[in-house]
């Protein structure tokens, strides 16, 4: 009897074994098939930095291997990316808000669907998409992020302007909206008027019967400048030298004195901005191009109440703005699409990355907003 029950547990034992190696070996060719039938990402040609400094120094051109687009992803294939000044800010380490290094450039662009993960609904190849709200790593030919990343637009969007409307029209519309209840009648100021922000908000202003008036900067060729933005629905374009009299509003022929003011440049062309806005007005400060500081007088404080402002946009973006960003972009993407927003660009091959970079960095001379074209 003990043989035999000896016989009958190594048997039973025996079974075990080869059933825990029949699952091991089933359970590696299940492993091998996810494997094998992983989608992946085509390799990247990519902009990167290690570490922070000056962005002509620290960026270089890199391929990067092919990454698994998971369940909830899509893999877009990017068209274009503009270089901002956020994006220099960013590399130099100057940023607020940066990522990790190492990191790839750019944080705005539009790219076409490539591929979806399984579990993704909504979007398929061939889709036309920005990252929304914006995120970092759009200098690259294909980009991997989460699809709740990524929102779907017209494919009739104009691929340049959808590549570049969040960061500075969305700034230009929020501020028009955020500060200040405007009606039509009514007028603002701004310095930076040439900017892509200073544009857009030329002709969102004129939409609303808003009248504006503009301050540049004295350069050769400042009257035909003038005569663009006045093409634009500019009601009066200053340069800096013409505002230096005592009374500005002199100036002003039949334009009420501004309630609003948009500053992006500091220094003396912010102290500009204030000389022109009427009791109680208020400044919004959006940038600080000069790198000098603001400086406002005790009396334009104590007689005349103006009031000081900043608007960052990526704040407003982080408070739960996701759905309301979207809609404005659609919006604005619309107008752009009609012909009723425009703005000066200048489309780059990728593969001239360097020569659109030295151009965005001012090396030479003014130049329209950069945008590479994958």
């Amino acid at each position: 009897m003990a043989v035999a029950r000896t016989v009958v547990v190594k048997a039973v034992n025996a079974g075990l074994w080869s059933l825990q190696r029949s699952r091991s070996r089933s359970l590696q060719q299940a492993q091998t098939v996810r494997a094998l039938s992983a989608i992946m990402s085509p390799p990247s040609k990519a902009v990167v930095y290690e570490h922070h400094g000056p962005p002509d120094s620290v960026t270089r051109l890199i391929e990067l291997s092919p990454v698994e687009v998971k369940e909830n992803q899509v893999c877009v294939k990017m068209l274009a990316s503009p270089i901002n000044p956020s994006d220099i800010n960013r590399i130099e380490g100057v940023y607020p808000v940066r990522p990790q290094v190492p990191a790839v450039g750019g944080y705005e662009g539009v790219g076409e669907v490539y591929s979806v993960g399984s579990a993704v609904t909504g979007l398929s190849a061939g889709d036309l998409v920005i990252p929304s709200p914006p995120s970092s790593g759009t200098w690259q030919t294909y980009v991997v992020k989460d699809q709740d990343m990524w929102h779907k637009i017209s494919k009739d969007s104009p691929i340049e302007y959808a590549a570049t409307v969040t960061v500075n029209p969305l700034t230009a519309l929020r501020m028009l909206e955020d500060f200040v209840t405007l009606n039509s009648g009514d007028s603002i100021v701004q310095n930076g008027a040439t900017s892509i922000v200073g544009q857009c908000v030329i002709q969102l202003a004129r939409f609303r019967g808003i009248h504006s008036i503009n301050i540049i900067r004295d350069r050769a060729g400042s009257d035909e400048v003038k005569e663009r933005l006045k093409a634009l629905g500019a009601d009066e374009v200053f340069t800096e030298s013409q505002l230096e009299v005592k009374n500005v509003k002199g100036l002003l022929s039949n334009i009420p004195e501004p309630t609003l003011g948009f500053n992006c440049i500091g220094g003396n062309a912010a102290s500009l901005v204030l000389k022109f806005l009427r009791q109680g007005g208020t400044m919004v400060t959006y940038g600080g191009m000069s790198k000098k500081p603001i400086t406002v007088s005790t009396s334009l404080f104590i007689f005349k109440d103006l009031s000081l402002r900043g608007f960052w946009l990526q704040k407003w973006l982080s408070a739960d703005k996701a759905k309301e960003c979207r809609d404005m972009v659609d919006y604005l993407l619309c107008l752009a699409q009609e012909g009723k927003l425009k703005y000066e660009m200048e489309l780059v091959p990728f593969d001239n990355f360097r020569t659109a970079l030295d151009k965005a960095l001012g090396k030479l001379g003014s130049q329209p907003k950069q945008v590479i074209k994958f």
